[in-house]
């Protein structure tokens, strides 16, 4: 029997070929992009908007209108990682964009998780106290970056300071680990219809038994860290600061401190 031609593999050559025409395309787009980026920046100035451009919400969108696109051999976690380097680049462009990280005694983690949620386009810098990164994400166009420590409830702050939000919660992805950090700024935080909800409270009671307490409201709670004498949850949904069904959770001093998309692979 013949060999059909048509059906015989590509040489490395054409494949070589191929990628190089690829990347040729790839590079014309970025830099096509990055151009429009500093035209929303000039159309933003011109209409009197300086403020900053971070939507925590839209980008989330986005990248689920990406997954949910059809591909054949891009992954997941490909996809993720180029769009939040495109991102951050096109804010970057836009304002003083700029990270502070705190991971506790060891800040390797926190640093990777920035990375990976906020690309290398804008300046970073570790600090030595969680305090110091949340003055920090209260500067025009900062954001802090902040691990989920048992020794530390830096969260707890947050009560007492209504714009500043948790917006983001890293990693995005289960299978890049568990949730160890969590990201503030002075952002406004917006239901994409896959949230979960920061929650704080005062409360003595045992972690289980305020999830059960918070059950027939239905709220769905997960604690995620206790500290001096505070517990911080993750709430299932989207909730806003004075939503009803939280009116009778236990604790004198409780509060909503922010919101952050689900991980994407959920």
């Amino acid at each position: 029997m013949g060999t059909d031609a048509a059906d015989a593999p590509p040489s490395l050559d054409e494949v070589r070929w191929r990628l190089d025409a690829i990347d040729g395309e790839l590079l014309k787009l970025l830099d096509e992009r990055a151009a429009l980026a500093g035209a929303v920046a000039a159309a933003k100035r011109a209409a009197g908007d300086t403020g900053f451009g971070l939507r925590p919400g839209r980008e989330a969108l986005i990248i689920r209108k990406l997954l949910a696109a059809p591909r054949t051999a891009a992954n997941d976690a490909l996809i993720i990682r180029v769009w939040r380097e495109v991102m951050s680049d096109n804010l970057a462009r836009q304002g003083p964009y700029h990270l502070a990280v705190w991971g506790g005694k060891d800040p390797t983690r926190a640093v990777e998780l920035t990375r990976l949620r906020f690309g290398t386009a804008p300046r970073m810098q570790v600090l030595a106290e969680a305090k110091d990164v949340l003055a920090a994400a209260k500067t025009p166009w900062g954001v802090g970056v902040l691990a989920l420590t048992p020794d530390s409830n830096w969260w707890g702050r947050l009560l007492a300071e209504p714009k500043l939000k948790i917006f983001a919660a890293l990693p995005c992805l289960n299978r890049w680990g568990p949730q160890a950090a969590l990201a503030v700024a002075e952002v406004e935080v917006e239901p994409t219809g896959g949230d979960q909800t920061f929650w704080v409270t005062d409360s003595g009671k045992s972690a289980a038994a305020i999830v059960e307490a918070l059950s027939p409201s239905g709220v769905a709670a997960e604690p995620l860290a206790e500290s001096g004498g505070l517990k911080l949850f993750s709430l299932s949904g989207f909730f806003q600061v004075n939503d009803a069904r939280l009116a009778q959770a236990p604790g004198k001093l409780t509060g909503v401190i922010g919101a952050a998309p689900t991980p994407f692979d959920v």
